[in-house]
């Protein structure tokens, strides 16, 4: 009993530490596409300014990124469980498209993005728990 709460625990902690990773990633690779300008300070009216002239090549990478993030996630989260339960991938993918949508609505992100991320989140959210069930390969 104790080994198969453990397995559901670490099925949870690298789902999400992967997550982290992965969004750590996505996050600097947009630096790269959108470099900070060199007075950057960091007060919320910056990051807005920032935000709200992003390119738009560079935010659909981001929500590409996002959604796939999304999907490994949640896949590992269902994969790794003690008996494959998708309630762990869900669990997951729900707490990561809540943080999804906390971001999206404390800054400027365009309507376009917001649809994208709407429709594409929950979709990768959905086939990675769905994968990662038995019988699904």
């Amino acid at each position: 009993m104790t080994k198969l709460i453990l397995q559901n625990i670490g099925a949870i902690l690298i789902s999400f530490f992967v997550a982290i990773l992965l969004l750590a990633g996505i996050e600097w690779l947009g630096t790269i596409l959108h470099p900070f300008p060199s007075d950057f300070a960091g007060t919320r009216e910056e990051v807005i300014q920032h935000v709200s002239i992003y390119p738009t090549g560079g935010l659909f990478v981001g929500g590409l990124g996002w959604a796939i993030t999304m999907f490994i996630a949640t896949w590992l989260a269902t994969r790794l469980n003690s008996n494959r339960q998708p309630v762990y991938g869900f669990g997951i993918g729900l707490l990561l498209l809540s943080g999804a949508i906390f971001n999206m609505a404390m800054l400027p992100y365009p309507l376009w993005f917001w649809i994208l991320c709407l429709v594409l989140l929950p979709l990768s959210i959905n086939f990675g728990f769905r994968l990662g069930t038995p019988g699904s390969a």
